[in-house]
């Protein structure tokens, strides 16, 4: 009886260690084609993304959706067509074709669309990156560059900006605005002017 015991334990460790070796040396080299697509689509957009990132280094997801937190009480979705996590990187998605609609308290509604950007899931922090076009009711903000700090009340728009209201349109390097009181903090980052357009 005690000889079948300790055949029965044996087997038993047996079956443990080699489970143990399949799980940590041979899964991680043989991955399934649907946890990691950079094997059959390497990230390597040239063009109106530029996102170089070799195989490997990155997860890659199509139409992903996030929801966050901006100003602390008002709601946000971001949406992307392609979206990468670097293994390196994991808090922050690398997206491209983005779209965020930004709900206030108000009621307004913001869409800020560009062609790539950052999402940060960790403080849901949003950058946007080329082509940024951000409206609000008449609003329209045209720019290369837009920063979403989940904990400010503004959003930062830099970079060739153009913003165009029912009141008129204006170009600068950088624009602060607020969206729920629909204030502007306009600067150069030279001693050119502000050119603005007003109409009456």
């Amino acid at each position: 009886m005690k000889f079948n015991v300790k055949i029965i334990q044996l087997l038993l460790a047996s079956i443990g260690f080699f489970l143990i070796i399949i799980t940590y040396f041979y899964f991680p080299e043989n991955k399934p084609n649907n946890l990691n697509v950079l094997e059959k689509n390497p990230i390597s957009k040239e063009g109106k993304n530029n996102i170089n990132i070799n195989a490997g280094e990155a997860n890659y997801f199509q139409n992903v959706e996030y929801e966050g937190v901006y100003n602390i009480n008002n709601f946000f979705t971001v949406n992307s067509v392609d979206a990468y996590i670097l293994k390196a990187k994991p808090d922050e998605v690398f997206m491209t074709d983005m779209l965020v609609t930004l709900t206030l308290n108000s009621g307004k509604i913001v869409l800020i669309a560009s062609d790539s950007g950052i999402y940060n899931k960790l403080n849901y922090n949003v950058f946007f990156k080329d082509n940024v076009k951000a409206t609000e009711g008449s609003t329209v903000i045209l720019s290369d560059n837009l920063d979403l700090f989940a904990d400010e009340d503004y959003a930062l728009v830099y970079n060739n900006v153009i913003l165009e209201d029912a009141r008129g349109s204006m170009r600068a390097d950088q624009v602060n605005y607020d969206f729920e009181k629909e204030v502007y903090k306009v600067s150069m980052f030279t001693e050119d002017r502000i050119k603005v357009k007003v109409i009456e």
